[in-house]
């Protein structure tokens, strides 16, 4: 699968995101040089498989965790197991 310049600068930011800390949509969005494309980072991250890309670390910006492809119960299982305070 091709992927564009980007989708690579998101998978960038989120590989970046240490153990027990988040960012929203939003902050990845901006990060990755597309502010306003925070819905454009969930449909990438919805697409990941990769266990290197912590997708489970992008949370909403309202404070709720949001999706995640394997299940939004594991995705705050996964965030409690690191500490991350969401």
């Amino acid at each position: 699968m091709a992927t564009s310049s980007f989708q690579q600068r998101v998978l960038v930011v989120v590989r970046n995101i240490p153990k027990g800390k988040t960012l929203t949509y939003t902050q990845v969005a901006h990060r990755a040089g597309r502010p306003r494309a925070y819905r454009a980072v969930g449909n990438i991250l919805n697409k990941n498989y990769n266990p290197q890309i912590p997708c489970h670390r992008v949370v909403r910006s309202d404070g709720k965790i949001g999706g995640y492809n394997r299940g939004a119960r594991r995705k705050g299982l996964l965030l409690k197991k690191e500490g991350a305070v969401v």
